[in-house]
């Protein structure tokens, strides 16, 4: 009787085991990765983080650069030192560019101290251009970054050429109601 009840906890043993082992999903859980359900992109492979770019455009052509830049370093403060097109985006250019410092461990938004205008063909609302931003300590990230009309949040922000509004772009059709 007494193996017999071995072989009970045994098992009852071994099926709490396998349980916990099928059961888990292992490492790297989705809910451990940064994620941020927004329209802008993300790069956090810097010293300084890039946060939610977009290219705000009302016209083909032309745009303004937003975004987000958070210095990770606490003790010394950072400076973007360009935003330019790269890869097939190489003719972006930064109008009239002023390098953006980033206080030690602080946080720049460039929809509140003002956007950086772009110029390029390939600047057209819907597209994705790929921008280099370079950093005063040398480092720099490659990003593509969606091109999006100057509509609801990004109302306005568009200093470029006539864009700041495109209200006949950012209507969205309603479907009809089926009819029972």
């Amino acid at each position: 009787m007494q193996l017999r009840l071995s072989a009970r906890v045994l098992a009852a043993t071994g099926v709490v085991a396998l349980a916990t082992t099928l059961s888990s999903c292992g490492f790297g859980y989705a809910t451990d990765r940064p994620y941020t359900p927004a329209a802008g992109v993300n790069d956090r492979d810097a010293m300084v983080d890039v946060l939610g770019a977009v290219v705000v455009s009302g016209q083909d052509g032309s745009g303004t650069f937003i975004a987000s830049f958070a210095n990770n370093d606490q003790t010394e403060p950072a400076t973007v030192s360009s935003i330019e097109g790269s890869g097939d985006d190489s003719d972006i250019k930064a109008e009239d560019f002023q390098p953006v410092e980033v206080p030690a461990g602080g946080l720049v938004n460039l929809a509140t101290d003002g956007g950086v205008v772009l110029t390029g063909d390939q600047i057209a609302s819907g597209a994705f251009v790929n921008l280099t931003i370079g950093f005063d300590n040398g480092e720099s990230v490659d990003i593509d970054v969606p091109v999006l009309p100057p509509c609801h949040e990004y109302e306005g922000l568009d200093e470029s050429g006539d864009g700041s509004s495109a209200e006949e772009n950012c209507t969205v059709e309603s479907a009809e109601p089926a009819e029972n």
